[in-house]
């Protein structure tokens, strides 16, 4: 477990910027710090890896305490064993990808456990890359090196702020399915920082969300995103992240079934296998709401639902949040507030939820977008 209380002003009158981030976040799993740009995850970070001291707080790491003010406690960064992925990959520029991960192999504690070189290089797909210098890579190329690095220093915890940040669509694309794999085969528990929903969506076992410095909530991704209280839900990509399992496959039209707990959704054809676990984000905007069984419609996913309560879109008062239950999986759909009233989607009213297949995005396909 990390647990993390930290306070810290940037300036000493009330126009300066205050950090009060407090959450606990189980290990091993990814928990990712998300927010605007501004809203002090990158801050939350620093002060985790102990390159900034805060004014007040307390970091315990698995029962060992990195920082506490209190008790005049404050581990300098070397001692904390903890490994920082940044924005820029930070490579050292006279020497090649092999004498980069061998720094990162010299910092791991004689008696620390973990991935060997080769596994890494094998991990990252990162063999062919060996006696390249760091200008003769790409962006995602580089963050691959990067992530290797700190890998082989044997980390506690690997901390990575923004590392797809500087990156293209096409690039981040590349990248993610190596940070997944790294998430399932490593083991290390990660810190993930970024303000890219889709970032979230494929690597996010628990999601810290803050705002203007201090954290909103915390808990379990799924929960966090079906949360209409939350600004998470109003943002136009906002919505629930359902797991799924990939049940069949219909080649000759081109569509995947997913089940999950209540129904089912198709989709367009995936690659993975029958049996497969997936997440599949079903944004609120992408969900309609009938009163009847529509006919002759293009979509194909039509779901029986439950009107479980409406709730206000912040910042949008002609808007509203709908929240359906189907089965025991809950659903969001956005819709104008003379919709809500028209159709009286009160709780308790049953209705049809309609999802167009093609809106449904899978992380991998979403980055590319």
């Amino acid at each position: 477990m990390l647990e993390v209380a930290v306070g810290h002003r940037f300036a000493r009158d009330s126009a300066g910027f205050a950090l009060d981030a407090r959450f606990a976040a189980p290990t091993p799993g990814v928990t990712a710090l998300f927010g605007p740009s501004g809203c002090g995850k990158s801050t939350t970070l620093a002060a985790i890896a102990g390159l900034l001291r805060p004014d007040s707080g307390r970091i315990v790491l698995e029962g060992d305490v990195l920082l506490d003010t209190a008790r005049g406690v404050a581990l300098p960064p070397e001692r904390r064993r903890l490994g920082v992925v940044f924005q820029d990959a930070r490579l050292f520029p006279h020497l090649s990808v092999a004498g980069n991960l061998r720094y990162g192999a010299r910092r791991a504690p004689r008696d620390a456990t973990g991935s060997s070189e080769e596994e890494v290089v094998a991990l990252l797909g990162i063999g062919h890359l060996l006696s390249r210098r760091p200008r003769d890579l790409s962006g995602g190329e580089r963050q691959r090196v990067a992530l290797g690095r700190a890998l082989l220093a044997r980390p506690r915890l690997l901390l990575m702020d923004e590392p797809l940040a500087s990156l293209d669509a096409a690039r981040r694309a590349e990248v993610l399915p190596f940070l997944a794999r790294l998430r399932d085969a490593a083991r290390v528990p990660i810190l993930y920082v970024t303000h890219a929903l889709e970032e979230v969506d494929a690597l996010a076992d628990t999601l810290v969300l803050m705002e203007a410095g201090r954290v909103l909530a915390a808990g379990p991704v799924d929960g966090i995103a079906a949360r209409p209280d939350l600004p998470l839900a109003a943002r136009r990509d906002g919505g629930v992240l359902l797991p799924c399992t990939v049940a069949a496959h219909d080649a000759a039209l081109g569509l995947t079934r997913l089940a999950f707990p209540g129904g089912a959704l198709e989709v367009p054809l995936r690659g993975e296998p029958r049996g497969a676990a997936i997440r599949v984000r079903v944004r609120a905007r992408d969900v309609s709401v009938a009163t009847r069984r529509p006919e002759e419609l293009s979509a194909r996913n039509i779901l029986s639902a439950t009107v479980t309560r409406a709730a206000e879109v912040p910042g949008l008062p002609h808007e509203a949040l709908v929240v359906l239950a189907v089965g025991p999986t809950t659903f969001l759909a956005r819709v104008t507030r003379e919709s809500l009233n028209r159709l009286g989607l009160e709780p308790g009213r049953s209705v049809w939820a309609i999802v167009k297949g093609a809106a449904l995005a899978l992380p991998s396909q979403e980055a590319g977008r």
